[in-house]
């Protein structure tokens, strides 16, 4: 299993035409703790220092470039940055890579919930920036984050206005034409605790405006403010 596991990795990197000088870094973004559980003697750690790392690098990284291309005010490329390193990204891009393939997972995780199959994708796409910065320095890893994720969302992020936080926009708008400030409720919630479904409604004082779905109460809220704009637009 090992070593067609490092036969992925090495296919991958040859992918993303990654080369390093010291390939135990690489293998080691793909370990998860829940591996090291099941095969305690493994040789290698869990990966969650290098996406300690990786997350402070994919940050400077994407901060730079926004500063050095987008004359906007702070708040906004605050937002921008936010949009860009969000988990759901992170995952998505893993997925696009080819990264779910090389994990060392326990069994456990191998079949667990497609929310914690995307966090642990998320965690490792940083992991593998982390690898890149202490095997190649910070301009490979630059050159890495650019390609693989700067590149891949940034103009969707802008075309879409993903970056707009849509409770925040439903508030301001609201407030200029109601003078009131939206609140959000808890309709429902369903499913097992790792893996809950939210309902939440957008009110206008005890009016209902819509409702929005999510795998927490914060995203739930997001959701029906995105629904709520609708209504106002229309």
């Amino acid at each position: 299993m090992t070593s067609n596991k490092i036969g992925k990795i090495k296919e991958l990197g040859k992918k993303l035409s990654l080369s390093f000088k010291n390939f135990d870094l690489f293998q080691n973004a793909f370990v998860h703790r829940s591996y090291l559980n099941e095969n305690p003697g493994f040789t290698l750690p869990n990966n969650e220092r290098l996406e300690f790392l990786g997350d402070a690098v994919l940050e400077l990284v994407v901060t730079k470039y926004l500063f050095e291309k987008f004359p906007n005010p702070e708040g906004e490329l605050t937002a921008l940055r936010s949009a860009l390193v969000r988990g759901k990204n992170l995952s998505e891009i893993s997925i696009e890579l080819g990264v779910f393939e090389c994990l060392y997972l326990s069994s456990g995780e191998e079949k667990g919930s497609d929310k914690a199959r995307r966090l642990i994708l998320a965690n490792c796409l940083e992991a593998i920036i982390g690898a890149i910065y202490l095997d190649s320095g910070f301009d490979s890893a630059k050159v890495f984050i650019e390609k693989n994720i700067i590149n891949r969302k940034i103009d969707s992020i802008l075309d879409d206005k993903l970056y707009i936080d849509p409770k925040s926009e439903f508030q301001e708008i609201v407030q200029e034409l109601h003078k009131v400030t939206p609140i959000y409720r808890i309709i429902s919630e369903s499913g097992p605790d790792h893996d809950k479904a939210f309902i939440s409604g957008a009110y206008i004082e005890d009016k209902l405006i819509a409702k929005g779905m999510g795998s927490s109460k914060s995203i739930s809220e997001q959701e029906a403010a995105k629904e709520a704009l609708k209504t106002i637009e229309n």
